[in-house]
């Protein structure tokens, strides 16, 4: 197969070529505003009860939680004097009026509550609700945030609430991004100079990796137009866009220049390398490919977002590397070190390599090495154990943000979190109006709960199971034709344990209005939880039996497969224990730049743990088909794991410090999540190339011996019969200008293949 392809790649080179420019053009063209078309919500569970709670209300009652907020300070004495009382009626009316805002109130129209004021009586606050989608609230808010953020001379206004947290949270990334591939391009491009020692070399992994990101782009433009498709998504088909061309075409190219080394001519050099690293670098492509489909399982479409990037940025470098490079290599030929800067000595002869001697000292002891490396990882995993999953909220921005400021001073200074309500929604009470006496008991026990400021309803407002008396206007949005709903506001965090419980706690009173469904923030924490511990089991088999078979296919093994599974969760293992330790417990919090929250995001494990994962069998599979080529020469276990380790550990090193400088880059964005991804993808890559694939891979390959490479005979007829291997070409002659040597293809057969 790979053999065709290489024959089939030299012989079409410029056709393919032409091809690929086109594309990327083509890419750049269409799904050059892709940013446009993508949302930045999409972290619920559209099927939990918080969401078919949250739709109900907009259904029945026109209405959904607060989502914008301001809050008002007085420049001189407090919120109830007169000149401060007249502006803020004045800025609740003029909210009110804004288009797609609706539902209005504040401190002052609901007749002075004493939750909507700070506690010394300077602050307060005035609330909406703007509907529709979530990029139809990031519109409005877009134009309203400027519109309200004032300082005149009787108060300060800032404009806040989830709405534009979330549009500076945006805001924020999109500027990260273009940073980001500004320091990523150069700093990558002057490492393969390094690398390679030659530009035009240097500049052929950064070609493919323009066309992975254009193409993925583009994916991500037509799904957009069928389904949700998450911004944040971007930012994977960036960093992992350029990080993976680089792993496959260092393996491609150093191959290529292997093979010219050892005699071949350019053509027959090109088809080699398409047989031996192209397969190596498309198996990779499909592990990374197979690993991250998995966030396709998880209800969020902001998973789902990642898995569609992911698939096709990994697909694309995979065929960028395997067929759109090599056609590159076939026309530059042996000019593939031009402009050389300096030159690299010679590789030294195999056995005498520095890699070589470590896979050596590591197998002369496999166990205490092994055991030693072990109880390692695993004490750096242990603050894993500890491990609080949240949702992320106004923190994650730097404290110098707009947005962060107030909520800062919401979270400081008042005794409720009116942004953070529960909502409590009863859609089969009938005529609320004939049910008043009911309702009224029901907030009062609500409002009687740890954790609750205030509980809003049809029939008034309650503090501590009393009520408080507001205008009729600020009661009448919550009834309808039939049904009612109460507002809960938390005096507690709401994205926290306390918020959990209190939704637990809300839930689990007794309700004499019926059925009733709970939405709101707190609501939505406990759900996503829910939603993530449900699909996690499904997902982590699916990367089990699917890495699993694509190795087997590989290989030919059993036992390979099961090793490379259980190294790799041990390392990953060993990265969030790290990550725990710094952006949960908040250790660098300081030398890094964020506020640790006790939590982390709750979607960014599973991703990073699908991301890295992927990249880790990525690593597995360029060593293991070395190793693989190794022994099939010479049937010796111990040889061919030094051999192999010698062969690839220089360029998987290279590869994984240039992927990290790329994930590090990202890491510098100002959101914490997003520095939470970089940095543990860094740390995982790293962890993995040199601690892994160094120590515990040729250690427990010589435990094993050749047992590595045995399957049960049913097995083994299934690989002879399905697997994906290349056979052992015979000397190549001399090329001609149509794409090399042919040869015999019943001689082809015969002998097994190298790959690398």
């Amino acid at each position: 197969m790979f053999s065709r392809l290489g024959h089939f790649t030299v012989r079409h080179r410029k056709s393919i070529l032409v091809a690929a420019v086109l594309f990327v053009v083509i890419s750049f063209v269409v799904a050059g505003g892709v940013a446009d078309r993508l949302t930045s919500g999409g972290f619920q569970d559209p099927r939990s009860e918080s969401e078919r709670a949250a739709a109900l209300l907009q259904r029945d009652f026109s209405t959904e939680y607060p989502n914008v907020l301001l809050l008002v300070t007085a420049k001189h004495g407090s919120v109830d004097d007169a000149a401060t009382a007249a502006a803020g009626r004045r800025l609740t009316a003029e909210l009110a009026r804004q288009p797609d805002v609706r539902q209005v109130v504040s401190y002052w129209s609901l007749g002075d509550v004493p939750p909507l004021s700070s506690k010394d009586g300077r602050q307060a606050l005035v609330l909406g609700v703007i509907g529709g989608s979530d990029d139809h609230v990031n519109d409005v808010v877009t134009k309203l945030s400027p519109r309200f953020t004032r300082d005149t001379p009787v108060v300060n206004v800032g404009v806040g609430g989830r709405a534009e947290v979330f549009r500076q949270v945006g805001d924020t990334i999109k500027n990260d991004l273009r940073r980001a591939e500004g320091i990523a391009f150069p700093i990558t491009l002057v490492l393969l100079v390094v690398v390679f020692g030659s530009l035009v070399a240097a500049g052929l992994p950064l070609l493919v990796g323009v066309l992975a990101i254009a193409g993925s782009f583009l994916a991500l433009y037509l799904v957009s137009a069928v389904t949700d498709v998450s911004v944040y998504s971007l930012n994977l088909a960036t960093a992992l866009g350029l990080g993976l061309a680089i792993d496959y075409s260092l393996f491609v190219v150093s191959r290529f220049r292997e093979e010219l080394r050892k005699g071949l001519e350019p053509h027959d050099a090109v088809v080699r390398t398409v047989e031996t690293a192209g397969r190596t670098a498309a198996g990779g492509a499909f592990t990374v490919a197979v690993a991250l489909l998995a966030l396709w399982i998880f209800p969020m479409a902001f998973l789902r977002s990642f898995a569609y990037a992911g698939v096709a940025v990994a697909l694309l470098a995979g065929l960028g590397a395997v067929v759109v490079l090599p056609a590159l290599l076939a026309v530059l030929g042996r000019r593939v070190d031009s402009l050389r800067l300096f030159r690299h000595r010679e590789p030294k002869p195999v056995g005498e390599g520095a890699w070589h001697r470590v896979a050596t000292v590591v197998m002369r002891r496999p166990l205490p090495i092994a055991t030693a490396v072990v109880l390692f990882l695993l004490l750096l995993g242990t603050p894993f154990l500890r491990l609080q999953i949240g949702l992320p909220d106004d923190r994650v921005l730097s404290s110098s943000v707009s947005t962060r400021h107030v909520q800062d001073q919401i979270r400081a200074n008042f005794t409720s979190n009116e942004t953070g309500a529960l909502e409590v929604v009863a859609p089969d009470l009938g005529d609320p109006r004939a049910h008043e006496n009911a309702i009224t008991a029901y907030a009062t026990s609500l409002s009687r709960l740890h954790g609750v400021a205030r509980v809003d309803a049809l029939t008034g407002s309650f503090v501590d199971g009393r009520q408080v008396p507001v205008p009729d206007e600020a009661t009448a949005r919550f009834a309808a034709a039939r049904g009612t709903w109460l507002n809960v506001v938390p005096s507690v965090e709401p994205l926290s344990a306390a918020g959990e419980q209190l939704t637990h706690d809300v839930r689990d009173t007794a309700s004499p209005l019926g059925r009733v469904l709970v939405a709101g923030q707190p609501a939505q924490l406990v759900d996503s939880k829910h939603a993530l511990f449900e699909s996690m089991p499904w997902a982590g088999l699916w990367i089990a039996l699917a890495t699993f078979v694509l190795l087997f296919l590989m290989f030919g093994s059993v036992l390979v497969p099961i090793k490379a599974l259980v190294l790799n969760i041990l390392s990953l293992t060993a990265t969030f224990g790290a990550m725990v330790w710094i952006f949960q417990e908040g250790h660098l919090s300081g030398v890094l730049d964020f506020t640790a929250t006790g939590s982390l995001a709750a979607t960014m494990p599973i991703l990073m743990f699908c991301v890295a994962f992927g990249l880790s069998m990525d690593y597995e599979v360029f060593l293991l088909s070395r190793i693989k080529e190794e022994h099939d020469r010479t049937h010796d276990n111990r040889t061919s794991v030094a051999v192999g380790l010698e062969r690839t550990g220089r360029i998987v090193t290279a590869a994984a410090v240039l992927i990290s400088v790329v994930f590090i880059a990202f890491a510098t964005s100002g959101v914490a999540f997003m520095k939470l991804f970089g940095i543990g993808l860094a740390l995982a890559v790293l962890m993995d190339a040199f601690v892994i694939r160094a120590t515990l891979v040729p250690a427990f390959m010589a435990l094993m011996g050749e047992a590595n490479w045995w399957a049960p005979r049913p097995l083994r007829w299934v690989y002879d019969r399905f697997g994906i291997s290349e056979t052992e070409p015979p000397p190549a002659v001399a090329s001609s200008d149509s794409g090399a040597s042919q040869p015999d293809e019943q001689e082809r057969e015969r002998e097994p293949v190298q790959v690398s």
